[in-house]
């Protein structure tokens, strides 16, 4: 505890990790308002909330591979202090556009670039804080930023979830645009300049590196990546893996919304609640994980979890069907929580073992591309299905789904892991 106090007590870092704070509930706030919004608009319909949490996503493919690029070159400090500002000032309008009586599609665009902008802003948070902090001290206040990050986002959920189903969606737009002005402002009284030096000779440099990487973007970081993952055999079965994982998430995201509102009858109260319980269970699924996971197999843990997943995501519904209680859903969203974060953890593992060291930016960022890319499709996908079939028989179908692949996968493993031992040999 003394080390967290000492890193408390610089300044800067401080300033940095309140702003943090406030960013981050501003993030979940929009999230709570936009669900709120789409069930005022078309209450119970799961391809318009689809169609508005693409616009969340959509950014990672046209922003991501860009932002990397100027926030290296630009005033770290600045870039935060706009970004937020600027998301500020874009939440500002989306409750004006109620009164103007304004399309949809404004909203949309809105939305969009809000999303976009955070595209610049985590990567200038997670490079200042060398700048901020001594090289003994780094370690820990990457920690601390790390936890701070999963505690916000987890109990932003649950505080704005409360609140915007008393305030409204209006209210909650209003309340993120006050959350990015209070981060903005907190990163102005930083007292170190953190400037990315560009030369002058730099500048065309700069402009052709910008167009190279514009030029790349989604399709080229795929393959560049493929060419690598064919040749290694457990980064291609991990991609797999990831892939299907978060083909479940999407599928199950914003079903799961909805039926969790028909059940529940709250828009966004029980839903934030619920979402913070499983980012509790996410959070210590991983501390027990990194303490006990290095005496099971990966590849055990891996298909294991995804099995009971599928098992626990099945009672959830049939239990919160038969019995609408909050302590019942909000416990096995908890213990949901703790089975999924092992996955997680074991894959990156598993990347970190695997690729050298000159190709893990690379896989990385394959993988995150690949990730939303697979969540977003069945997001979609997902969203037509439901309304046909209805969102009870859909959740279950798709928890049977996840199951049957987390067995078939574990009675499989075994050969992949002889496969790969024979290969190291």
């Amino acid at each position: 505890m003394s080390r967290f106090r000492e890193i408390i007590r610089n300044k800067n870092f401080s300033l940095l990790w309140m702003s943090q704070v406030a960013s981050q509930f501003g993030d979940r706030i929009i999230q709570m308002a936009l669900i709120a919004l789409v069930y005022s608009v078309a209450p119970g319909s799961t391809f318009q909330l689809a169609k508005v949490i693409s616009f969340t996503i959509i950014p990672v493919f046209v922003i991501g591979p860009v932002a990397g690029v100027y926030v290296d070159r630009w005033d770290r400090r600045k870039t935060m202090v706009i970004s937020d500002g600027l998301k500020s000032i874009l939440m500002l309008s989306v409750p004006l556009m109620f009164i103007s009586r304004a399309s949809m599609v404004s909203i949309y665009v809105v939305i969009f670039l809000v999303f976009c902008i955070g595209r610049f802003y985590v990567p200038a948070k997670l490079s200042i804080i060398p700048d901020l902090v001594p090289g003994k001290q780094l370690l820990i206040a990457n920690s601390l930023a790390n936890m701070t990050g999963m505690v916000a986002a987890a109990f932003g959920f649950g505080l704005g979830g409360i609140l915007v189903d008393a305030w409204g969606a209006k209210g909650g737009f209003y309340l993120a645009s006050v959350s990015f002005f209070v981060a903005a402002t907190t990163i102005i009284f930083i007292g170190t300049k953190i400037v990315g030096h560009i030369k002058k000779e730099e500048i065309l440099e700069l402009g052709k590196e910008v167009i190279e990487v514009i030029k790349k973007s989604v399709i080229a970081e795929i393959k560049d990546g493929v060419a690598y993952l064919i040749k290694q055999k457990e980064i291609s079965f991990i991609i797999k893996v990831l892939f299907l994982l978060w083909s479940a998430l999407g599928s199950i995201y914003v079903v799961a919304v909805i039926f969790i509102q028909h059940a529940l009858g709250t828009v966004t109260k029980d839903l934030g609640l619920l979402i913070m319980f499983l980012g509790v269970g996410l959070f210590i699924g991983s501390l027990v994980y990194g303490r006990l996971g290095h005496r099971v197999s990966h590849f055990k843990v891996i298909f294991s979890c995804l099995a009971f997943s599928g098992v626990v995501l099945s009672f959830f519904v049939v239990a919160l069907t038969a019995y609408p209680n909050f302590i019942v859903a909000a416990t096995i969203a908890f213990i949901f929580g703790m089975i999924v974060s092992p996955i997680m953890a074991a894959a990156n593992t598993l990347v970190h073992e695997a690729a050298s060291s000159q190709m893990r930016g690379k896989v990385f960022s394959s993988l995150e591309i690949v990730m939303h890319f697979a969540f977003l499709l069945f997001m979609l996908i997902s969203s037509k299905l439901a309304d046909l079939v209805g969102e009870f028989w859909f959740l279950i179908y798709t928890g049977l789904i996840i199951t049957i692949v987390g067995l078939f996968g574990y009675i499989r493993y075994g050969v992949m892991e002889i496969s790969v031992n024979n290969d190291k040999a």
